[in-house]
C-alpha cells in the first residue's frame, strides 16, 4: 500500500531511488539516523515493485537513471491513483532552471541539488512529510464526515434491525475498502441469537454464513466486547475467509450495553490504518443509536398492536354493556327519560316511543326537553326539574291524561336526582312514569263497593229500627 494515510513525520518510510549505490547508502544513513526507515531501489522497475509490496510515505528520486529516468517515473506515479498524492522529491546533480521546471511539470514536490548537507535534506524532507500528514489527516476527516453524513441519512429510514445491519455493513464495506465486512446486532430482547449481514469479496450481501456465529456470540457476551479490538490471530477471527490477515471489530455500545458489532477484514495489516479504524468506530456509534431506535420502534409497534387489541376488546365490552343496560331499561314496564343540567335529553327508553304521544328515540336524544314535551306546561315542568336539581330529593307526582279516543290514563311520575360524578351536585334527573290506571280504577271500584256496602248497612239499620217499634206495638 503506497497511500500515506498513516504517515508519522517522526517515523516515516522513505523510498530512495538512485542508480548510484553510494548515494543510496548515504541517504539511508542520514534518514535512519533521524529515526526514519529507508528502502532502496537502483532503478524504476525495482522502485515500482517495492511500492506494490511496501508502505511508503515519501519518494526521493534521482533524475539521471538508466532505462526509465526519474522524470518518466515521476509522471507514471502521478498517473496512478495509489501514488498520486505521494510526496516526491527530485534529487539531482543538475542545477539548471530548465531541469527544475521539467521536474515540477512532471509532478515533483521539491527539487534538491546534489550534494546537499544532511541538515538541509532532513529539514526539507520533514517539511514534506508534515505537509503530507496534514493533507491526509484532512482527507481522512473529510472522508469520515462524508461517510457519517451518508450513513446517518441512510439510517434515518432503517426502522428494523435487519435494515440497520444491512445498511451499516454495506456502507462500511464501501467506505473502508475492506475485503470483508459484517454487522450483527442482538435481537429486540437483548438476547442471543443475533441478526447479522455480511459482505463478501464480491460485495454481495449474505446472512451469517460468512461469520463464526458461535465465536461472535461468545465475544458479545464477554466483557471484552466493551472496546474495539484489532485481531491478527486467525483463531480469533469472526469472518470465514482464508485470505484476509487482520480484522477490526468495533462494538455497538449504547447505555453501557453492547448491542452488536461491526467487523471488517483486510488482506494486509497496512490497509487497516487509523482512518479505517475511525470510520468503523464512527459507524459503530451511529449503528448503536440506530439499533436502539429500531428496538424502541419494534417495542412501540408491538405495544401499539397490543394496545389496539385491548382498546378493541374494551370498546366491545363497553358497547355490549351499553346495549345490555339499554335492553334492561327498554324492558322495564315504565316510561323513562333522563336530562342533564342543560335540560338536554340523554336517555329515552322504548316505552317513550309507544302510544299516541310517543316520540322516536332518534328525534328526542340531544334535544331540549321543553322542545319535545310540548303538550305539558313548560313553567310547571321547569319548576319540577328545578326542585329536583336543587334539593336532590325524589319528587313524585300523579297525573291524569286523556287519549285521542277519550280513554283516560293515570300516571305516577317520579323525578329521581342522579349524581354521575363523585361530587355532591346533581348532574342529571331521571323521570320515570308508571301507568297505574289499573290500580287507580281498582281503588275506585273498591271505594264504590265500600260506599255501596255502607249504604246497605245504613238501610238495614233503618229497616231494623222501623221494625222494632212495630214489634213493641204488637
Amino acid at each position: 500500500m503506497s497511500s500515506p494515510s498513516r504517515t508519522i513525520a517522526a517515523n516515516a518510510t522513505l523510498l530512495i531511488v538512485d542508480d548510484e549505490l553510494s548515494v543510496r547508502r548515504r541517504l539511508r544513513q542520514i534518514f535512519e539516523g533521524a529515526g526514519h526507515r529507508a528502502i532502496l531501489a537502483p532503478d524504476a522497475p525495482k522502485a515500482l515493485s517495492l511500492l506494490h509490496r511496501e508502505h511508503c510515505d515519501l519518494i526521493i528520486l534521482d533524475v539521471e537513471m538508466p532505462g526509465v529516468d526519474g522524470l518518466a517515473l515521476c509522471r507514471l506515479l502521478r498517473a496512478q491513483a495509489a501514488t498520486k498524492q505521494l510526496p516526491i522529491v527530485i534529487f539531482s546533480a543538475r542545477d539548471d532552471e530548465n531541469r527544475k521546471v521539467e521536474a515540477f511539470a512532471a509532478g515533483a514536490d521539491d527539487y534538491i541539488v546534489k550534494p546537499s548537507t544532511a541538515r538541509e535534506i532532513l529539514t526539507r524532507i520533514s517539511a514534506h512529510l508534515e505537509t503530507a500528514q496534514r493533507e491526509w489527516a484532512l482527507v481522512g476527516s473529510n472522508l469520515e464526515l462524508r461517510f457519517l453524513a451518508d450513513l446517518g441519512r441512510g439510517l434515518l429510514r432503517a426502522l428494523e434491525p435487519e435494515q440497520v445491519v444491512r445498511h451499516v455493513a454495506g456502507a462500511t464495506f464501501e467506505s473502508t475498502g475492506a475485503s470483508l465486512c459484517a454487522a450483527a446486532v442482538l435481537n429486540a430482547n437483548q438476547e442471543l441469537p443475533v441478526i447479522a449481514c455480511a459482505f463478501d469479496r464480491e460485495g454481495s450481501a449474505e446472512d451469517d454464513a460468512l461469520i463464526y456465529i458461535e465465536r461472535l456470540k461468545a465475544w458479545l457476551a464477554s466483557p471484552a466486547s466493551s472496546t474495539s479490538v484489532l485481531l491478527d490471530d486467525r483463531d480469533d477471527f469472526f469472518l470465514r475467509d482464508d485470505k484476509h490477515r487482520v480484522e477490526y471489530a468495533a462494538p455497538l455500545r449504547f447505555g453501557g450495553r453492547t448491542k452488536g458489532v461491526i467487523v471488517v477484514g483486510f488482506d494486509s495489516p497496512n490497509d487497516c490504518g487509523e482512518t479505517q479504524a475511525r470510520l468503523v468506530d464512527a459507524a459503530a456509534q451511529q449503528a448503536a443509536l440506530a439499533t436502539h431506535v429500531a428496538t424502541l420502534y419494534q417495542a412501540a409497534r408491538q405495544s401499539s398492536a397490543t394496545l389496539a387489541k385491548e382498546v378493541e376488546r374494551r370498546t366491545a365490552e363497553a358497547e355490549a354493556q351499553r346495549r345490555f343496560t339499554e335492553a334492561i331499561i327498554d324492558s322495564l314496564p315504565l316510561s323513562l327519560y333522563a336530562i342533564d343540567r342543560d335540560y338536554r335529553i340523554v336517555a329515552w327508553n322504548r316505552n317513550r316511543e309507544l302510544g299516541g304521544q310517543g316520540i322516536p328515540r332518534g328525534r328526542a336524544l340531544g334535544r331540549n326537553i321543553f322542545d319535545v314535551l310540548t303538550r305539558q306546561r313548560r313553567d310547571v315542568l321547569e319548576r319540577e326539574f328545578a326542585r329536583a336539581f336543587e334539593t336532590g330529593e325524589i319528587e313524585r307526582i300523579e297525573q291524569e291524561t286523556a287519549g285521542a279516543d277519550g280513554e283516560r290514563h293515570h300516571w305516577l311520575v317520579s323525578k329521581i336526582p342522579m349524581r354521575a360524578s363523585d361530587g355532591h351536585e346533581v348532574s342529571h334527573v331521571i323521570t320515570v312514569g308508571e301507568d297505574n290506571t289499573a290500580r287507580v280504577e281498582a281503588n275506585r271500584a273498591v271505594a264504590r263497593a265500600e260506599k255501596l256496602a255502607a249504604v246497605g248497612r245504613l238501610a238495614a239499620g233503618v229497616v231494623h229500627e222501623i221494625n222494632n217499634p212495630l214489634a213493641t206495638i204488637s
